[in-house]
């Protein structure tokens, strides 16, 4: 208060060890009483940051205890991921000179849906997301109020009708035959359409202990066509 009085605004301050959630509420309470006790009611709004080897598990945690942080000062845990130090990304063949084409494994999780296709997210009449549907480039994209079937990739009896509220197309051209085809959104647009997204997505789906699966489906001639091509692929054994 003294630094104020000679034009000196504090901005906050910094917790670095102990028990975060404790301190935080016991240093929010300090502030209000002093805010009081002074008539500075820009005393109240005073930022609370913390630190101390922050990772995602420590913020869920806070979270659920209550606390009064406003910000989270994240060093090692944001540039090394000990949860998975490395991540494998490939890209599959899907089509050669307008031909579906279909990997082939023993392992089901690593065959890939043959040819293109177009994918939409389709949601309830509460809001929330349902389920997100692929389907073949030349199929007509689904229709609200309009039922349709989805099916699992991959097991037969997993299937369901949904009569979406509402049809989201996901896939997006940007870039095209060697051109950009419209442009680029910057980190913040990518960062207000994820926030956007993770709003109507149930609160199930996104609870970090044991989440709810999402549900990725393809359309029933997606499906068909999928198994056609795969089993036209596989090589037949013979026996003597």
């Amino acid at each position: 208060m003294a630094l104020n009085e000679i034009g000196y605004r504090s901005v906050g301050i910094r917790l670095d060890s102990g028990d975060l959630a404790y301190l935080s509420n016991k240093v929010r309470d300090s502030f209000r009483k002093i805010a009081k006790k002074f008539d500075a009611d820009w005393f109240v709004k005073l930022t609370i940051v913390a630190s101390n080897d922050i990772d995602e598990d420590t913020i869920h945690s806070l979270n659920q205890q209550g606390h009064s942080i406003n910000s989270f000062g994240i060093g090692t845990h944001l540039v090394t991921c000990k949860k998975q130090p490395a991540l494998g990304c490939v890209y599959k063949l899907v089509e050669v000179n307008d031909q579906p084409r279909i990997k082939l494994s023993e392992d089901v999780g690593k065959v890939t849906m043959p040819g293109r296709k177009n994918i939409y997210r389709l949601y309830g009449s509460d809001g929330n997301a349902l389920v997100d549907l692929m389907q073949r480039l030349e199929e007509e994209e689904p229709v609200v109020g309009q039922r349709v079937l989805c099916r699992h990739p991959f097991l037969e009896s997993k299937r369901a009708y949904v009569s979406p509220a509402k049809v989201e197309p996901l896939y997006k051209i940007f870039w095209k035959d060697g051109k950009l085809c419209q442009p680029l959104p910057s980190l913040l647009d990518i960062r207000r359409t994820a926030q956007e997204s993770l709003k109507h997505i149930r609160q199930d789906h996104r609870r970090a202990l044991n989440p709810t699966p999402y549900k990725v489906s393809v359309t029933d001639k997606l499906y068909g066509f999928m198994h056609d091509l795969w089993l036209a692929s596989a090589p037949i054994g013979e026996l003597s």
